[in-house]
């Protein structure tokens, strides 16, 4: 059988900590994707999938951070 509990009137003690989640809105990404056709190497796939795999990631957002941050980096 279960042990019984046995409650008592205790003060609990504890702190207020300032709240650190995000609201829903910042959760979202604001970016638009589009959808495109595009042939590579297989040498490529394999180093984003192993590369995705390691990290528990998907390999497409993977290629799509590098563009991103390709192209983020020379549009300036």
């Amino acid at each position: 059988m279960k042990k019984k509990i046995t409650y008592t009137d205790e003060p609990i003690e504890g702190k207020r900590i300032k709240d650190f989640i995000p609201s829903p809105e910042n959760l979202l990404f604001k970016e638009e994707n589009v959808r495109v056709t595009i042939t590579l190497s297989k040498r490529s796939i394999e180093y984003f999938k192993r590369w995705a795999n390691r990290q528990h990631a998907h390999y497409q957002t993977m290629m799509r951070k590098v563009l991103d941050t390709y192209a983020m980096h020379h549009a300036k």
